[in-house]
């Protein structure tokens, strides 16, 4: 492999009749200078990798004991019947990345060939879902292609596939029917993504465990469609027009198995309701969703992780008992709304909360009173100052570790930060002093960030670091001089001091 070679020298490959790896990976080898008599003499050879060649065709001839052939990465338009067929030990086939069309597969590609169960087509010009397929598939990969329509039939004897890529096809809804899927009893993983969808399809197969719908044109979601996946754990529905009706209430209770549920970019107004109860991340940024209400989140009690971030969100219509249901929450993401307050009711048992680029003024101790498991705080790109900050903020947050305040409007680093804090974020803030009790509070303060600010040379004290054994990072770039940075002798490890 990585040799320049241009033509196989199979002159000398004749003599290796014991051969069982053949690797011309990454070559610059034409079809040309790879006849097919080449083969004739390596009757033991079970790989051969040739992808990333010059290869215009496939060879017409493969020996029957192959059991990996590797194509992928050429411009291959044509394959023929025993290429890949009469190989009864063959297991992987990698296609992709050619430029094959549904013309260069023979309808007998496969014949002879019943162990075959990774096939990989992605990356070529099919424009329909070929016919003759290896009933042994286990998965198939097809994606990136021009797949219009899955023809009838086409998958009836896959009855073993267990994963399915179509995504970034052209697939319509009358390039499917009820029986597209219907014969596919192992199926866990099927990606239609992008594509151009306006239903969810019909007859999908009870066993699926993922389904990928996303960067379609779904407008409405029929509970009959959904109704018999009861197993299904990720739906992924992302970037589709549901808008305000596409999803009715209900329409996915019966998927109770359910785990993770992707609706961003949908131009959806509120939470969906009736969700399913076991449901444990519900992602719905990029919506439109301007509420949340005493029960919006009530039917998804063990919810772990809930998004909203860039939606339509004002303090005054979030109600005081939105999350009050949610014990089991641990990241809450309420970034890019319209915030002025943080929200009361906060679950005790949150990890991460992330609240940037909202329009907060104030922070009081009371709505993140209780908060003692709570380990990332996000506060950046809002409008805080440090006179706004109200007395005893920080005081029940003891787990915390990391705390981003930048691009606020703070003049200098707010006091009394968490104890257990070990990276703090003050970059684009209004910070001209730094002094020499700074720190006090946060004695295993690891990362310090306070790039463009006010700081000057010697606006650092140089006791603020004292104490601070941990500090690996303090980073100044960006401000008017370059910032002196003194730590204690007795510190393990000088920090990064970085400067302009």
């Amino acid at each position: 492999m990585n040799n320049q070679l241009q033509e196989l020298p199979y002159n000398e490959l004749s003599r290796l009749s014991g051969l069982r790896t053949l690797n011309l990976h990454n070559n610059l080898i034409s079809s040309e200078g790879l006849p097919d008599e080449a083969f004739e003499s390596l009757t033991q050879l079970q790989h051969i990798y040739v992808a990333h060649n010059k290869l215009s065709v496939a060879p017409q001839f493969l020996p029957r004991s192959l059991r990996v052939a590797d194509l992928a990465a050429n411009e291959v338009t044509e394959i023929f019947p025993l290429t890949f067929g009469e190989k009864p030990a063959l297991r992987s086939v990698y296609l992709h990345n050619n430029q094959l069309s549904n013309a260069g597969l023979p309808p007998d590609a496969f014949r002879g060939s019943e162990a075959v169960a990774t096939l990989s087509l992605s990356n070529n010009q099919l424009s329909y879902v070929p016919p003759s397929l290896p009933p042994s598939l286990e998965r198939l990969h097809l994606q990136n292609n021009l797949i219009s329509k899955v023809p009838r039939g086409a998958l009836s004897r896959q009855t073993q596939l267990r994963e399915l890529y179509l995504q970034h096809n052209q697939l319509t809804d009358s390039g499917l029917d009820a029986t597209t899927f219907s014969k596919l009893h192992r199926l866990e993983y099927l990606d239609l993504s992008h594509n151009q969808l306006a239903e969810v399809p019909a007859g999908l197969p009870r066993t699926l465990a993922v389904l990928h719908l996303g960067r379609n044109r779904i407008r409405w979601v029929e509970a009959a469609r959904l109704g018999g996946l009861r197993g299904l754990r990720y739906l992924l529905l992302q970037h589709n027009q549901l808008g305000a009706t596409g999803l009715p209430a209900g329409a996915l209770r019966p998927l109770r198995g359910l785990h993770t549920l992707h609706l961003y970019g949908n131009r959806l107004d509120r939470v969906p309701q009736a969700l399913p109860r076991r449901l444990r991340a519900l992602v719905l940024p990029y919506n439109r969703v301007a509420a949340l209400g005493a029960r919006d989140l009530a039917s998804t009690p063990r919810l772990a992780e809930l998004n909203l971030a860039y939606n339509c969100l004002a303090s005054a219509r979030v109600h005081l008992r939105a999350f009050r249901r949610l014990r089991a929450l641990r990241s809450l993401d309420l970034a890019g709304n319209q915030l002025t307050q943080l929200p009361s009711g906060l679950p005790a048992g949150l990890h991460t909360l992330r609240l940037q680029r909202n329009q907060l003024r104030a922070l009081e101790p009371e709505p993140l009173a209780g908060l003692h498991q709570l380990q990332e705080l996000s506060l950046a790109h809002n409008r805080l100052r440090v006179g706004d900050i109200g007395p005893g903020t920080w005081h029940e947050l003891q787990a915390l570790q990391v705390l981003d305040l930048s691009h606020n409007e703070l003049s200098f680093v707010p006091p009394d930060l968490p104890e257990a804090l070990e990276e703090l974020h003050l970059q684009g803030n209004r910070i001209g002093h730094v002094g020499p009790e700074a720190f006090l509070s946060t004695p295993r303060l690891r990362a310090l960030f306070l790039r463009a600010n006010r700081l000057h040379m010697t606006s650092i004290a140089p006791e603020a670091f004292l104490g601070l054994l941990h500090l690996r990072v303090v980073d100044t770039t960006g401000n008017p001089e370059p910032v002196l940075v003194r730590l204690p002798p007795t510190a393990p490890r000088r920090p990064r001091a970085a400067g302009p």
